[in-house]
């Protein structure tokens, strides 16, 4: 496994991060089996864990945790603040407050006394900037955590929350974690350059596309009756357009796989490691054989020509399907925002 400077920290993490989203009521519940996978990547190479506080409401932090004891020292853990963790206001979001509250449960569920990177699992229009970073600078003088980085912010709000740290003295953000894959590169164009010219660590997730670079969904073999398709046929009914776009680009890229004598996800997952902004990328397995299937493909490498066939099927900086990130900007979602008041929405 080869290692990589974290965003300027000196903190050097793996070139494969193990996602924990799926262990838990989310994805695998036993306990038993969701240790022994973390143990098993552990042994592999794999020095960097991510997880979120809300991922199967906390369970996913309890799981590593536990699977921890005895190797904290070992491991650079990851996790997140952002999502509701409870009812009522004031139990979500990027205040202070809140911040200060969440990452006390975070540490405590994860058996810690600190907590290498902690991020901001999405950006938040009702908090200023600089009362976030504020209060993650104090975190870290606090030795409470280590770093602090971002999650699915767009490039702008990036460069906003760099400049509001240099003109205020605060710490700023030493990451950013977003989606990332062959069907999803609209990145490229302006988040992963951000990231580079500030000196960013970039950590991607759904390197898998949401399991259509898996090679399990293929012209003709969908069911939407099951599994991820019947939890969310809107993003796997080939009739819908988009997805039947998706379809047409993953048999070209099994071809490609094929010919290389490996897997789709292994050529997926190595696409991604070979963009020179990426540090880690985030396997999100919830089965052993997942794990092990993945950790397969840690050793290829992908020349210059395979690269230019990729960028033939998906050009550099396009998306073949919108990126799930669970956050639109707020200009999107309220119409206050993009619309000028009656009496001013005309020339003369």
């Amino acid at each position: 496994m080869r290692y990589r400077i974290l965003g300027g920290t000196g903190i050097e993490v793996s070139t494969h991060c193990l996602g924990t989203m799926m262990f838990g009521s989310a994805g695998n519940p036993d306990h038993d089996d969701s240790i022994r996978i973390i143990h098993t990547a552990l042994d592999q190479g794999i020095n960097f864990i991510d997880t979120a506080d809300m991922y199967s409401a906390g369970e996913s932090e309890e799981i590593v945790g536990k699977a921890l004891q005895g190797r904290r020292d070992d491991v650079v853990l990851s996790t997140k603040v952002h999502f509701p963790m409870g009812e009522g206001p004031n139990r979500s979001g990027n205040s202070r407050r809140w911040i200060m509250r969440a990452v006390e449960a975070s540490l405590k569920r994860l058996r810690t006394d600190w907590i290498d990177l902690y991020q901001i699992h999405r950006p938040d229009h009702r908090t200023d900037i600089e009362e976030t970073l504020s209060a993650l600078t104090d975190l870290v003088r606090q030795g409470k955590i280590r770093a602090f980085g971002s999650s699915a912010f767009p490039a702008h709000e990036t460069v906003e929350a760099y400049h509001v740290a240099r003109q205020r003295g605060l710490y700023r953000f030493r990451t950013e974690q977003p989606p990332y894959n062959i069907l999803a590169r609209g990145i490229e164009g302006d988040v992963l350059p951000t990231a580079q010219r500030l000196g960013m660590g970039v950590l991607t997730y759904s390197p898998l596309g949401w399991g259509f670079l898996t090679g399990r969904y293929r012209k003709g073999q969908v069911d939407l009756s099951q599994g991820r398709a019947a939890r969310a046929p809107e993003r796997f009914d080939p009739s819908i357009p988009v997805n039947a776009a998706k379809l047409e680009v993953v048999e070209e890229l099994v071809k490609l796989a094929d010919e290389l004598g490996r897997t789709l996800p292994e050529l997926a997952v190595a696409f991604v490691v070979s963009h020179p902004a990426v540090t880690s990328v985030i396997l999100g397995p919830r089965t052993m054989e997942q794990l092990e299937g993945l950790l397969k493909g840690a050793s290829l490498v992908l020349d210059d020509t395979v690269l230019d066939r990729i960028d033939e099927l998906v050009p550099p900086g396009t998306d073949v399907y919108p990126p799930v990130a669970l956050w639109s900007p707020a200009p999107l979602t309220d119409p206050a925002l993009r619309r000028r008041p009656p009496g001013d929405r005309s020339a003369s």
